[in-house]
């Protein structure tokens, strides 16, 4: 089995509902997105996947988050970063659904040091 991953960021407010604190009211954060995918194949030139490909999937996804408040582009989805995490995944998952692999996890980070991930 091999593993692949790559990184992107994006710049984003939110609000958490139903918060009792200091992060229910607007705020931003410089936040880091890791996806990790799995394959056990790799093609003629022992790659799994690009990582133009696999980067260039996740920057997509992201690009609707970049510089919005993440409360108006989500919705009724409480924008934790574990609900952002499980939004990442499944959107990259359809994304690389054509691919002989899978979406391993996705990590979301709001500030170095804390993350939630998402993985099935």
């Amino acid at each position: 089995m091999f593993e692949i991953t790559t990184e992107a960021q994006f710049s984003a407010a939110h609000r958490l509902k139903n918060y009792q604190g200091p992060c229910e009211n607007l705020h931003g954060h410089n936040w880091l997105v890791r996806a990790t995918v799995k394959c056990t194949t790799l093609d003629q030139s022992g790659i799994g996947i690009d990582f133009k490909i696999l980067k260039n999937n996740l920057k997509q996804i992201i690009e609707e988050f970049d510089h919005k408040d993440l409360n108006a582009v989500l919705g009724d989805l409480n924008p934790s970063s574990e609900n952002i995490a499980r939004l990442i995944y499944s959107k990259l998952k359809k994304s690389l659904e054509d691919w002989d692999g899978s979406v391993s996890r996705v990590e979301v980070y709001e500030t170095p040091g804390n993350c939630a991930a998402y993985y099935e």
